[in-house]
């Protein structure tokens, strides 16, 4: 039985905003179709046809500010709600706010709902702070999660590795959810990328300790997958399918997925991955 899947983690972005030197490490491998991606980025009827072609029913666009490395600016939030607007059901705007730039936390949270944001994505590596900066004394960041739980807004927060210029990876280790967890036990959690690749063992326990956190598997080799969480089955039911794709090292929608598809997985462990958390987590909008 055929089933929708879910790719819960695209880099569909203003890629004209990228910084030259970050610029450079996206191209890397993709010079012969370099234009076509930044085509891409203005065109949801070509995204769409990507998808098509790749047996992708919907796809996340992962977006958020980080103007001092990265080159996003607050823009990037309407930039996605944007290109959703063009078939709301099958693309999905990710949005965020920074937390050491933002003068009116609750509002710009509130502004992502307006806009049609569906999650609001935080960066540690990317936006220079750890996932826990609250209990430091960035009193903002406490703001942005007490807000998005009081909305009902999810989020997801990167954990594991970045290889861009300037990128502090010291600041993607999952252990620093264990106090969003537990300071914010309504917010819904997702974690990008499950601490690849060297903090596999601090997410699978951040994950079996608190109800309301979820794995989200986007840059993960697929064929690693299951050296990285050997008990991927029993997590299953909080795990969610990503890719990371046009991201430096994923290159095609459908070959990731078939790769997944060739794992040793039980096909209700599959389903529950490609599919079903995903539509719990994130619903369809009904027009």
């Amino acid at each position: 039985m055929t089933y929708p899947i879910s790719d819960m983690h695209v880099h569909i972005q203003p890629w004209r905003q990228l910084k030259p030197a970050v610029a450079d490490v996206m191209r890397v491998g993709k010079e012969d179709h370099w234009e076509r991606l930044i085509a891409l980025m203005d065109d949801p009827k070509a995204l769409l046809e990507v998808m098509d072609a790749s047996g992708v029913w919907r796809v996340a666009l992962i977006n958020y500010p980080s103007p001092d490395l990265m080159g996003f600016d607050d823009s990037t939030n309407a930039f996605a709600a944007r290109y959703a607007e063009a078939e709301p059901e099958r693309i999905l705007p990710y949005g965020g706010v920074h937390a050491r730039f933002t003068k009116d936390p609750e509002g710009d949270v509130d502004r992502l709902i307006e806009l049609g944001i569906r999650c609001l994505k935080i960066h540690p590596p990317h936006q220079m702070y750890p996932a826990n900066a609250y209990t430091e004394g960035l009193e903002a960041l406490r703001r942005i999660y007490r807000r998005c739980e009081e909305r009902g807004l999810p989020v997801l927060i990167h954990t594991g590795t970045s290889i861009f210029p300037g990128a502090r990876s010291k600041w993607g280790n999952p252990m620093e959810l264990d106090d969003v967890a537990i300071d914010f036990p309504k917010l819904t959690i997702v974690m990008a990328h499950g601490g690849r690749p060297l903090w596999m063992d601090e997410a699978f326990f951040i994950l079996r300790r608190h109800s309301n956190v979820y794995l989200e598997l986007s840059g993960i080799p697929p064929a690693r997958l299951l050296e990285y969480f050997p008990r991927l089955t029993d997590i299953a039911h909080k795990t969610i399918w990503g890719t990371d794709w046009p991201s430096p090292g994923v290159h095609d929608l459908r070959r990731n997925l078939d790769a997944f598809r060739a794992l040793p997985l039980a096909p209700e462990v599959q389903r529950s991955i490609l599919s079903d958390t995903s539509l719990r987590l994130f619903p369809t909008l009904t027009r």
